[in-house]
């Protein structure tokens, strides 16, 4: 009987396909195992299987497998299950979430000419030794010795061999130590250390090599760090941490609370919401909380939502919790996420993994906890690529697998996470007061549109804001300024005939980089030179409109040229290495003023930060987007939440044109709950999350007019069956990224609205417009809740 195997490939295709497995593999091939097959006429690519059974296919000729990769499957049952429900609530496929969660390394590609290319290689060491005959009969190696009389350089090298790998012959050693195994008076040698301390030519090596007197072979290194880490203790907790600690533990336990109980904190929930101000220590909270679960001998992920934010956390948990630490995340090498990937299937995984989303991928044993830091942060919904998953979703879909626990921890929470936890379906935890008993700092609000109308600015700056500036470096304490756009200017304008420079590719105007004397799209990466004068007039008059964060440096440099400033947006800090410089250099205070973007919001701790400047808060405030003033109070109050941190209480500056907007009296109280009464009841009269689902769906086309027509197609077949929920068409907000227009419908659902119909109609919409020739290269996908 004939065996046939469903294969995942890394394609946007919704289906799996069968292939027959020859019968040499027939009794070794598992589901989770990769295999190689061709598809189509030249491509061979790396697939997971799926499913294995006997059921001929009808209509077609079936391709065998050819061949099978694993022994041992690399993808868990409970993985699997994962990707089917990512492919089915986020509307993606299953190549899709493949070639997301997967390595590069663990899916090759190829082509039916040249093979299947190898993209990972283990790292190897080249190792040195003497042949077991030398070490076990201690005449052959005299002989060896007395051999070489005649080449010294060749005698003296050997000598200087024994030496160095401790060599003891078996003669002078007592009766215990003959019984050890001879590798012990056999100790190898990197050969490449052992050449550079003989300070000789390979050449005479390799002569050694030769005549047989030393042994060269290969030895296979993992790329992970194995060295041992001092630990330090873990950090007791003060009474409000303690309080804080028993409540989760206490929503946690499996009992729940009796019938008529007044105390919810009882209620088991699988869920909780620790919702702590800035500085308040949640992270100690956590590391008391993970000792709890390696006690128990089970597994934690740590979720962060941004990569940079590992720098400082994998610090603190390392002096804990030393090499059971393992960091996962998409900066590290292709080849050093394999090594982890691999050591996770292993009999001895890491018991905690601290990363990015990509984390949720990895094949888990006994996963027990999984937390959720800085839980509000957009930054745990993958935009681009498909799929568009929520990290924070998905882990509690994962968790729920394991019967695991979820803890969310935000000083400034999603309106949705705070609302059910409000509700009783997840535990709330309050820790209001910070570590220490440090203050939280004092928020001024300055009106820079009356300063402006008064002519009272400096350039960017307030006189306020820049005499704080002054008083913090007179006292050798740091200063961040925080402005939300890099570059030097978002706009240039000719000021004789109004001409803009705009992307080629995208609509959106270029922004001016100072330092690069360039123009720049954010969108497509597509840069033009900086004209000297306007090339539609031909006039000279440009003007640069708008702040960045390069133009902040530039004027600050000015007006404080003792000052060390530095930069931290993505120009600066591109990568890992860049960004961790920066860090190390305002820890050891080698920069005095700190300019960035959101990236200097997100929980980094700083002890010598004493005044942070928001420089134009309207950017945040109006922005066209419902989430505009919960993003807004989360961002400035996190940016404040770097000041004041230790020693004394911080001062924040805002500057706004908007003095009266109730979003700046909110942070300047700290008032989380009126920003959350207002948010719940704008969105309730519009029908927004937390009371309704939203589905974006998009379509691209490279013809405006073929966009269009589609998007109203699709929209009229969508609001038959979906009367009242449909918005739309409308044009983003960048309504042409990379030369493909863009239009966007809006799908409004109620909760207990059925994911699986509201699923088929979108297929069914998508199949009839697909099927008409006008509109078969439209390109369509979906947003499920969009952030």
């Amino acid at each position: 009987m004939t065996t046939y195997a469903e294969i995942i490939l890394p394609l946007p295709l919704s289906q799996t396909f069968t292939y027959s497995v020859p019968k040499e593999w027939a009794s070794e091939i598992q589901i989770g195992c990769r295999v190689t097959v061709s598809f189509g006429r030249k491509k061979i690519y790396t697939g997971i299987v799926q499913r294995i059974h006997s059921i001929q296919p009808e209509g077609f000729d079936v391709k065998p497998i050819t061949a099978l990769l694993d022994t041992k499957p690399i993808l868990k049952a409970l993985q699997l299950k994962l990707w089917d429900w990512m492919a089915y609530y986020y509307l993606s496929s299953l190549g899709e979430i493949m070639k997301a969660a997967l390595p590069s390394g663990l899916k090759p590609e190829g082509d039916s000419e040249k093979g299947i290319l190898q993209s990972y290689h283990p790292r190897t060491e080249t190792m040195l030794s003497l042949p077991p005959l030398m070490v076990e009969e201690e005449q052959t190696l005299q002989k060896a010795i007395d051999s070489l009389k005649r080449a010294p350089k060749q005698q003296e090298l050997l000598l200087l061999f024994l030496d160095l790998c401790h060599y003891e012959p078996i003669s002078t050693q007592n009766k215990e130590k003959q019984e050890k195994t001879i590798s012990s008076t056999n100790i190898p040698i990197n050969r490449h250390s052992f050449l550079t301390q003989a300070g000789t030519s390979a050449n005479i090596l390799s002569q050694l090599i030769k005549r047989g007197f030393l042994e060269q072979y290969e030895v296979e290194r993992g790329r992970l760090c194995t060295q041992e880490t001092k630990k330090q203790a873990i950090k007791p907790l003060n009474a409000a941490q303690k309080e804080a600690l028993r409540q989760i533990q206490q929503f946690f336990s499996k009992k729940n609370a009796p019938k008529g109980s007044s105390d919810q904190a009882q209620e088991s929930k699988q869920i909780c919401l620790l919702h702590g101000v800035t500085s308040s220590g949640k992270t100690e909270i956590y590391i008391h909380l993970i000792e709890e679960v390696l006690k128990r001998k089970k597994q934690v992920l740590y979720l962060l939502p941004e990569i940079a934010l590992t720098t400082q956390i994998t610090e603190r948990l390392k002096c804990v919790f030393g090499n059971q630490i393992g960091i996962y995340h998409s900066q590290f090498s292709d080849e050093i996420r394999i090594e982890i990937w691999q050591k996770q299937l292993s009999e001895n995984p890491y018991p905690v993994i601290l990363g990015a989303r990509s984390s949720l991928f990895l094949p888990w044993k006994d996963l027990d906890l999984i937390i959720v830091d800085e839980e509000h942060e957009n930054s745990f919904k993958q935009y681009d690529p498909s799929p568009r998953y929520h990290a924070k979703h998905t882990a509690m879909v994962l968790a729920s697998y394991f019967k695991a626990k979820v803890l969310l921890g935000s000083a400034t929470p999603s309106i949705e996470s705070y609302q059910l936890a409000k509700e009783g379906k997840y535990g709330l935890v309050l820790l209001s007061e910070r570590y220490q008993g440090l203050q939280l700092p004092s928020i001024i609000p300055i009106d820079i549109k009356e300063l402006r109308h008064q002519k009272k600015m400096n350039g960017s700056f307030s006189q306020v804001l820049l005499d704080a500036i002054k008083k913090a470096l007179s006292q050798k304490e740091q200063i961040i300024l925080f402005q939300n756009r890099r570059g030097f200017s978002p706009l240039i304008e000719c000021k004789s005939c109004g001409w803009i420079p705009r992307c080629k590719n995208c609509d959106v105007s270029l922004t001016y980089h100072k330092k690069a004397n360039l123009l720049t799209c954010h969108y497509c990466g597509y840069t033009e030179n900086v004209p000297t004068q306007c090339p539609s007039c031909e006039k000279s008059k440009l003007a640069y409109h708008g702040i960045g964060t390069e133009r902040i440096e530039d004027e600050i440099s000015i007006l404080f040229p003792e000052a060390k400033i530095a930069r931290m947006d993505i120009d600066t800090a591109h990568t890992r290495i860049q960004y961790e410089q920066i860090l190390s250099n305002l820890e050891c205070q080698n920069i005095d003023i700190l300019i960035g973007t959101q990236m200097i919001s997100k929980g980094l701790d700083f002890d010598h930060v004493s005044t942070v400047g928001i420089l134009d808060a309207d950017t945040m405030l109006n922005f066209p987007d419902f989430r505009a003033h919960e993003r807004a109070f989360q961002l400035i109050a996190q940016v404040a939440g770097r000041a004041g941190r230790k020693g004394k209480r911080g001062a924040v500056y805002i500057q706004t044109r908007s003095i009266e907007h109730p979003i700046i009296r909110q942070v300047m109280q700290y008032d989380y709950e009126a920003l959350y009464k207002d948010q719940l009841e704008e969105r309730a009269l519009f029908h927004y999350p937390p009371y309704y689902r939203l589905i974006y769906v998009y379509l691209k086309h490279r013809n405006k007019s073929i966009a269009e027509k589609a998007a109203m197609h699709i929209s009229g077949l969508l609001r038959t069956y979906l009367p009242g929920r449909v918005m739309g068409p409308v044009e983003p907000i960048v309504a042409r990224v990379q030369q493909l227009f863009i239009r966007q419908i809006v799908l409004k659902m109620e909760h207990e609205a059925s994911v699986n119909q509201t699923r088929q109609l979108l297929h069914y919409a998508q199949q009839e417009l697909l099927s008409q020739p006008l509109y078969k290269s439209v390109i369509i996908y979906y947003d499920v809740d969009p952030m």
